[in-house]
């Protein structure tokens, strides 16, 4: 399986949008169509990259191919009895590696990104070994089904039709949209400023970005584009005023644009969404596990660091409470 590491964004109305443009190769899907069904796991300490620069990397992809390392607790301590795993000891993990910087696979073929990150700080936490299944986004939710996997990592928005098949965690991971306009831009910071007669606000076609456009600046003109970087681009070079776009997607185009643009300092994100971890339905146990360890995460800023390391966003946006 041939994975190429990119920036994906999580369109919740698709699944799929591709570009290359500047250097840097930005995505946004919710899903993939990646191929094969590998097993791949990641050291503890496994590093992410942020660059925005394409990269390739190679995995095994025939039937029965697979990479496994394990990552486990320091301790000499037993896992939690409840945790309903399929294998005692064992975590093993759905994920899509196709969506860099969340999850994806780095140089050296190895598991990398935010989810891993904070996988392998959850690991740690319960002392067991982590297994994670690399397959393609529309089999991960029937393969937790079908008990291939005891969890799915890959951002899922814990909508009403997931849940009547699986059970989520809190959520763990924040996409916040905002509006990107020029670095130079002295736009009053007000909705109102752009969402006026004679501004064009550019956004992804068929992403969610697309319909908070519409929603947002109903008065403005909204243009769509096939790729994320041509609609930011237009926003660069003058010829639209405003561009609605994921905060780390912002982030990865201006390191490879010399910070050509900025978020708007509006009084809030244009929208806040969330992915939680799903489980089996009705592992009630492992739910509640992985609940403990985002909340302790949450409050000692672990989400916070893995999002700066990871995402290349500093200010990270508010999460749920409830803890």
């Amino acid at each position: 399986m041939k994975i190429v590491n990119t920036v994906r964004s999580r369109g919740r109305l698709t699944f799929a949008a591709a570009l290359l443009a500047a250097g840097a190769l930005v995505l946004s899907a919710c899903g993939s169509s990646g191929t094969g069904n590998t097993s791949t796991s990641s050291g503890a300490s496994s590093s992410s990259e942020t660059s925005s620069q394409t990269s390739q990397s190679e995995s095994t992809s025939s039937a029965g191919g697979s990479t496994e390392s394990s990552t486990t607790g320091e301790s000499n301590a037993s896992p939690p009895a409840n945790l309903g795993l399929m294998t005692p000891g064992k975590l093993v993990v759905g994920m899509n590696l196709q969506f860099k910087p969340e999850m994806y696979l780095d140089d050296a073929g190895k598991p990398a990104g935010y989810d891993v990150d904070l996988l392998n700080a959850l690991a740690k936490s319960l002392n067991v070994t982590l297994d994670i299944q690399n397959l393609d986004f529309n089999g991960l939710i029937p393969g937790l089904q079908s008990k291939k996997f005891d969890m799915v990592s890959v951002g899922l928005n814990a909508t009403p039709e997931r849940q009547k098949v699986v059970d989520f965690s809190r959520p763990y991971v924040p996409y916040v949209q905002v509006l990107a306009v020029k670095s130079d831009d002295t736009t009053t910071p007000t909705l109102d400023s752009w969402n006026k007669a004679g501004v064009t606000i550019t956004a992804l076609q068929g992403s969610s970005a697309e319909a908070l456009a519409q929603k947002t600046f109903s008065k403005a003109k909204v243009a769509t584009f096939p790729d994320q970087n041509a609609a930011l681009l237009e926003v660069a070079s003058g010829r639209a005023q405003g561009s609605v776009v994921e905060d780390y997607i912002l982030a990865q185009f201006n390191q490879a644009n010399g910070n050509a643009l900025k978020a708007a300092a509006l009084d809030k994100p244009l929208d806040v969404n969330y992915g939680a971890w799903a489980v089996q339905k009705g592992n009630t146990g492992l739910v509640d596990a992985l609940n403990t360890f985002l909340c302790t995460a949450q409050s000692d800023g672990t989400l916070a660091k893995l999002y700066e390391k990871n995402q290349g966003v500093k200010d990270f946006p508010p999460m749920p409470g409830g803890c």
